[in-house]
């Protein structure tokens, strides 16, 4: 039997993007093409959380497509960690297999490009990607991440994500007994610091400017042998990413073997507030236990609703948001 799954692609497009699992010869030979609009379910974002609920959909043969542009956040990290069964594999493997599982399931359509714009309309909602190519469903899942802002630190943007990372859990392992810095100031540094002095001793927090502590929180650092260094960071002097020193703009340089960085970002999509979405205070999209928006139909999963920024996180919660919405179908044609 030949498969029905299917591949929307653009000529205007570049296909490699999508950073397809299997040779693009063999992908569209075993896959039709087609020029179906309308959809059960619209899933933006087709990295670990979109993928995911894919497959939830997938397995209850729902018509699905998932937009996606093919360049996750998290392309420059070597590795990924903490996620049972896949510790320690490539982030680009991790994803690689999670498409060739799901090519299987039939109902299912990629599509290679961005989705700009998106309406409500009498039966569900309308998504028109840059290529102004409209589609239409019932649902919205939205793994669509967040953007990360970089400081304006020379050399900082080459290291995120290698040297320069944002999660104990995720890579702090790999990187335990090393002269660490945190580059970050008051409570989000302080909060780095417990976690990260359990894994070196040798642990310094260079605020870029001057120190934000209370003074419990300045006691509880200096009891743990915790050095704070205010001057302005001018530069990161690394090699392929790989952390070497860090430069102030007083000329003076310490070497570091690995630093965290507390961000600040933005939602990689503004459609979901667009189309009525709350955001908490912090910035993340307001959701329930059940990856509900404060939109009826709409759904999220991934980084962008949650502040456990992980591959295992991110499948977790599109498994969740991807049972949710089928169940809501199941519901409305039972």
């Amino acid at each position: 039997m030949t498969s029905r799954r299917k591949f929307i692609q653009k000529s205007s497009l570049a296909i490699t993007a999508f950073a397809l699992p299997l040779p693009l010869t063999s992908f569209i030979k075993n896959n039709t093409m087609t020029d179906n609009k309308n959809f059960d379910v619209i899933i933006i974002g087709g990295s670990y959380a979109g993928l995911s609920a894919a497959m939830a959909l997938g397995r209850s043969l729902r018509n699905v497509l998932i937009i996606d542009s093919g360049k996750p956040c998290n392309s420059q990290t070597p590795h990924s960690h903490n996620f049972l069964t896949q510790d320690g594999k490539t982030p680009h493997e991790i994803s690689n297999l999670a498409k060739t599982q799901l090519e299987k399931y039939e109902t299912l359509t990629f599509y290679n490009g961005v989705a700009t714009t998106g309406v409500k309309t009498e039966n569900g909602f309308e998504i028109t990607t840059s290529s102004q190519d409209k589609f239409t469903a019932r649902k919205l899942i939205f793994a669509t991440g967040i953007k990360d802002t970089m400081p304006d630190i020379k050399g900082f943007a080459a290291c995120w994500g290698i040297s320069i990372i944002h999660c104990p859990y995720c890579h702090g392992y790999e990187h335990r007994y090393q002269n660490t810095a945190i580059i970050a100031n008051g409570q989000k540094a302080f909060h780095l610091a417990s976690m990260v002095n359990n894994l070196s001793d040798r642990v310094t927090i260079l605020t870029n400017g001057k120190a934000d502590f209370n003074a419990e929180q300045l006691e509880k650092l200096h009891k743990h042998h915790i050095q704070i260094i205010e001057s302005k960071i001018s530069a990161i002097e690394h090699i392929n990413g790989q952390l070497k020193h860090i430069i102030f703009s007083d000329g003076k340089k310490k070497s570091f073997a690995v630093a965290y960085g507390a961000l600040p970002f933005t939602q990689h999509s503004d459609i979901p507030v667009s189309l009525g979405c709350a955001l908490t205070e912090h910035g993340y999209i307001s959701i329930d236990a059940f990856q509900k928006t404060t939109v009826p139909h709409i759904y999220v999963c991934g980084d962008n609703s949650n502040m456990m920024r992980s591959v295992a996180n991110a499948v977790s919660s599109g498994s969740i948001a991807g049972a949710v919405a089928n169940g809501e179908l199941v519901n409305e044609q039972f």
